[in-house]
């Protein structure tokens, strides 16, 4: 037989799209079209249908950046088209982009209903199941008109800096078009059609048989069957008379769709997905209709898919959905209750968890949990994170208190380096807790059943032999849209289909009980989740991570002080405030605002929900203290209070006292050679004519803690511009080429601190030196206006110390990385994340930094001619990348930094909890004990706050910091009638008894890293 592989196979390709899919809606009629255009933010649905409209013709331009359409359609089903299926082909003027990129549209009924979205992959909207013939309709079209910042579909580079995402600049520039307000889309189709389902039949027949034999190896028997059957069908197609020959054809292919799989191939669960990134190349706003839009589609496949099961993973989607969009809330709540519609995730948004706190992940399961409790009833069991940037070595453990038992993931397929060695394994956290994980071998989660999706799933699974089940999300998504009924249509036909893994539609919870009990002894992965990609997200957008991190510990301040306030006092407790400002924090740290890869609009809004929190937030802590802080001092005296976890300056942890003498700062004297010298008897710090840093003695230890020769606080400049993602990643090629700004413009003496000024090309860099008395914390305060462009600025410290290995805090503890590239993961791991400090050390001896605001640092270490070892520790302070936001940190920044000198890990814990936790004081006289303290150096208290469900009860969480074992004895500041240990939820574990009480508190015993939380009874 002769080989005609080929032209079968372009045969098919190009009958499907050119004859075939046109021909699903052969018959067609304009539709009468009208629009009421909308400028600046969007109106009410009653307002959008009400008008005013006017008539629109095919091909008008409409849509202004950011602006939103009302399309209004009407028309008459023809007599003649009686008992066929009529829907509308409605296209907007789509790209080529993906749904949720550029121009959407929801479809109401006249009385405000919705209906179903439109985007590029879904035009199509149902008019009637079998036409009368003569009735009339209408409907209208709420279309957003947003500019398209990133086309991955495209040739060119999708990358290309753009000012389209703020709105106020793009309009004042003209945006991409020529002039400010210019239309970007025009209307495409806007017809009435009958659908013929025989042909729309026969395309996903062919689409599936297509997908199927391009993934069998080219000499497969099955292959060539196929391409046979197919060769058959298509000869049967009278290509001018496509509708009445379609079903011959489909005769002809139904025995290739009939054969039965293999008994042992690959199983599939699918489940229906549309990752909506909450904020990202769209306002936060935009996120609310791009839920309602992919909500009201999902919903309405649900009603002729039975089987069709959707999951929908961030609850304050959904909470929205129920304030602003209660008629498609309604929807889910009815599709909820058959089982379809599957809240999980169990989180409030899906955050990043490099960036985002200890108790700020802990109140993203609470809020999360809570919504899908109350409102479905439902306790999920999973932490879907499909789309964010690394996961911290705490999460297992977190997750196993929220009462979590899996957890999915897609994103580390994405390493550029080393690829992850399991899909389905145990993730086993600092502290020992395990959890079941899975990485969906699809390497998506906006897959679509296509052949491709099919044939990559079981290829690329790396577990097959011993497991043989894994989890396909399908739907279009980053912007919304979901699944499409041509993806339902190839799940149907790839449930038994001879060459295909077995595809069922199943929800996760379906596919982890499954697979757990195929795969139990499945292998471990310990520690951090590392993802080898984007790790500029660790710097980009600094005053998105200051506000972030202002918040976090503003929060602490607030519950702390205002449950002591409520114990002492009996001051009224803000439950409803702190919750409002717990959502709104959780919110913004979803993983493309808290890493600074959004839109400028996003960041800017941002910023200024930040700020309105520390406003609200600052004005609770004020009251609770001045209920605390008790009659004013005629003399004037104040009380000082040390929210920070550790004892400071006299006044215990959690607690509050009058003032004492207040604290000196080491003065500045004249050193050697024209140096400034800062010397508090416990460290000495000598600044020379440069404004470098060249000693920071231990005096205590006799021991420099610079390498010889070299300089500390080195400000270093950098070229970044990485191969794509720009506001995203920092490629390791960064680091070839350096300019070290080592030369100040002024160094300036004054009583107490020492003054430099940088000029760095176009930026200027302002710092202030000071060393406190009784501390070994030299703090280095520092205002940047920044300039650059592409650039990123770091600030090195050369330690004579050879570290193997760097510590950094995460949330609940640290992780350790190797200061050396031994091996492709080592070497892949050149910029890391910590939290409030960065820790070196040898044997005996060791240095910390700390920070207010930097998370990006990076060490390594070189030896010297002279035989010792430099260990460099570096924080990335600020980036310039040009997209998404092409003005990223330009502007003045203030940020602060400090060096520890000679500290082990207990004191990296305490000082960088004292640096981001200030002293406050407050008129009065009173002296404040605290509402709980533990007496174990290792353990800290991270939250006290009264119990959400407003019994009174207080609530205590406490971890091992030094991952070591602790026994500590949790004293309340109160008298105790009970204590229980609970989950996150503040509910009891397992339902077990109480915590013995004893006259002195609570007994615990702590494993390393351990985090508990105590529910304590105050005796009535």
């Amino acid at each position: 037989m002769h080989d005609d592989r080929l032209l079968t196979e372009r045969r098919l390709a190009r009958v499907l799209d050119q004859r075939l899919r046109p021909a699903v809606h052969v018959r067609s009629l304009p539709l009468e079209v009208s629009a009421h255009h909308v400028s600046g933010e969007p109106v009410p649905v009653s307002a959008g249908i009400a008008g005013p409209y006017e008539p629109i013709s095919t091909g008008a331009p409409w849509g202004p950046a950011w602006s939103t359409s009302w399309f209004r359609i009407r028309g008459t089903v023809p007599a003649d088209w009686a008992g066929e299926r009529v829907e509308a082909v409605l296209d907007l003027g789509f790209g080529t982009t993906q749904p949720g990129f550029s121009a959407e549209g929801l479809v109401h009924r006249a009385d405000g209903t919705p209906v179903k979205a439109l985007n590029p992959r879904n035009t199509w909207l149902l008019v009637a199941e079998q036409a009368q013939g003569g009735e009339d309709f209408e409907f209208h079209i709420e279309a957003a008109a947003n500019p398209l910042i990133f086309d991955s579909a495209t040739a060119g580079d999708p990358f290309v800096p753009t000012r389209a995402g703020d709105v106020a600049s793009w309009l004042r520039d003209g945006g991409n078009t020529g002039s400010a307000g210019e239309p970007l889309y025009r209307l495409t189709r806007m017809d009435l059609a009958v659908f013929d389902a025989t042909v729309w039949e026969l395309v996903q027949d062919l689409d599936v048989l297509s997908g199927l034999m391009h993934q069998l190896p080219e000499d497969s028997t099955r292959r060539s069957q196929i391409r046979h059957t197919v060769s058959a069908a298509l000869d049967a197609v009278d290509l001018q008379d496509i509708g009445g020959t379609a079903a011959r054809a489909r005769t002809l292919l139904a025995p290739a769709l009939a054969a039965p799989a293999h008994a042992g191939a690959h199983r599939i669960s699918a489940v229906g997905h549309a990752h909506i990134d909450t904020a990202w190349l769209w306002p936060v706003r935009e996120t609310v209709r791009k839920a309602a839009r992919t909500v009201s589609n999902v919903t309405a496949l649900m009603d002729d898919h039975p089987g069709f099961r959707f999951v929908m993973s961030q609850a304050q989607q959904l909470a929205w959905l129920k304030e602003q969009r209660p008629e498609v809330y309604a929807r889910v709540l009815e599709k909820a209750a058959t089982g379809q519609f599957l809240p999980t995730g169990s989180l409030w948004v899906e955050p990043d968890t490099n960036l985002s706190g200890g108790e700020s992940l802990v109140r993203q399961f609470v809020h999360g949990k809570r919504f899908y409790l109350e409102e479905f009833g439902v306790e999920t069991r999973d932490m879907w994170l499909p789309d964010t940037f690394g996961y911290n070595a705490a999460l297992p453990q977190l997750m196993k208190l929220a009462g979590i038992d899996w957890f999915l993931t897609q994103k580390i397929s994405w390493n550029t380096t080393n690829a992850f060695p399991h899909h389905t394994f145990w993730w086993e956290g600092i502290d020992g807790s395990r959890v079941f994980s899975h990485f969906p071998p699809v390497d998506s989660y906006n897959g679509d059943l296509s052949g491709a999706d099919i044939g990559h799933t079981e290829r690329n699974f790396r577990d097959k032999g011993a497991a043989n089940r894994s989890l396909v999300p399908f739907g279009y998504g980053d912007g919304g849209g979901g699944p499409t009924r041509e993806m339902l249509a190839r799940a149907d036909r790839l449930a038994d289909l001879e060459g295909s893994a077995k595809v069922a539609m199943e929800g996760p919870a379906e596919f982890f009980t499954r697979a757990h009990a195929e795969y139990p002894d499945a292998p471990v992965w310990v520690g951090e989740l590392y993802l080898e990609l984007h790790r500029g997200t660790l710097t980009s957008q600094l005053a998105t991570k200051q506000g972030n991190r202002r918040s976090e510990h503003l929060l602490r301040e607030a519950e702390l002080w205002s449950a002591t306030a409520a114990l002492r006092t009996g001051e009224p407790y803000p439950y409803a405030a702190l919750d409002r400002i717990w959502k709104t924090v959780l919110l913004h740290q979803f993983h493309d605002i808290l890493p600074g890869s959004s839109i400028a609009w996003v960041h800017r809004e941002t910023e200024q929900a930040h700020a309105e929190a520390a406003r609200e937030l600052n004005a609770l802590i004020d009251t609770a203290q001045r209920a605390l802080a008790g009659p004013p001092d005629p003399e004037g005296g104040v009380v000082v209070f040390n929210a920070a976890p550790h004892e400071r300056d006299g006044v215990p942890a959690l607690a509050a006292a009058p003032r004492r003498a207040p604290l000196r700062t080491a003065p500045v004297r004249p050193g050697d050679d024209g140096s400034l010298v800062l010397d508090n008897g416990l460290v000495r710090i000598t600044v020379d004519a440069r404004g470098l840093i060249t000693s920071a003695y231990d005096l205590t230890a006799g021991r420099e803690a610079l390498a010889p020769g070299a300089a500390g606080n080195l400000l270093q400049l950098h070229q970044d511009f990485p191969n794509q993602w720009d506001a995203w990643d920092l490629d390791a090629f960064y680091r070839n080429t350096v300019q070290d700004i080592d030369r100040a413009e002024t160094v300036t003496a004054h009583e107490d601190a020492v003054e430099i000024v940088w000029h760095v090309n176009r930026s200027r860099v302002r710092q202030r030196l000071t060393l406190q008395e009784g501390t070994r914390r030299l703090d280095i305060d520092t205002v940047l206006d920044w300039r650059e462009r592409e650039k990123i600025l770091k600030v090195a410290f050369p330690f004579d110390l050879r570290a193997r290995h760097s510590t950094s805090e995460i949330p609940f503890g640290h992780v350790q990385r190797p200061t050396h590239s031994n091996t492709s993961w080592d070497a892949a791991r050149f910029e890391i994340c910590a939290h409030r400090f960065l820790h070196v050390a040898e044997p005996g001896w060791g240095a910390a930094l700390v920070n207010d605001s930097t998370y990006g640092h990076d060490v390594t270490h070189d030896v010297r001619p002279d035989g010792g070892t430099t260990t460099t520790a570096r924080l990335s302070l600020l980036r310039a990348p040009l997209f998404p936001d092409p003005d990223t940190d330009q502007g003045e920044h203030h940020l602060r930094y400090g060096l520890v000198i000679g500290a082990d890990i207990g004191d990296a814990v305490r000082e960088g909890y004292r640096f981001n936790l200030a002293e406050r004081t407050c008129a009065g006289t009173s002296t404040v004990a605290p509402p709980a303290e533990a007496d174990h150096r290792a353990v800290v208290i991270e939250a006290v706050k009264l119990a959400d469900d407003r019994s009174g009860d207080v609530i205590v969480r406490l971890y091992e910091s030094l991952g070591g074992r602790a026994t500590t004895t949790l004293r309340a500041g109160f008298p105790l009638a009970a204590a229980t240990t609970t989950d996150l939820l503040e509910r009891p574990v397992d339902g077990g008894p109480d915590l013995p009480v004893t006259a002195d508190g609570v007994r615990l015993a702590l494993r390393p890293f351990q985090i508990v939380t105590v529910r304590l009874t105050p005796r009535a």
